[in-house]
């Protein structure tokens, strides 16, 4: 709130599963997965808005 000066009414999270993905090789098919990462949704105050391309 403070880096942005905006009010937070609420944080919801979502933890994402990495997708599998598999790459062919001289010796075969290798299979794996790409990181599961965090999502973070942050509801602000009506009107207020982050601009994060202000400073480009």
């Amino acid at each position: 709130e403070k880096t942005y000066d905006v009010n937070v009414v609420s944080v919801n999270t979502i933890n994402v599963l990495g997708k599998s993905v598999s790459k062919f090789t001289k010796t075969g098919i290798v299979n794996g997965r790409k990181p599961s990462y965090k999502k973070a949704i942050v509801q602000l105050k009506e009107g207020e808005f982050i601009d994060f391309y202000s400073q480009i």
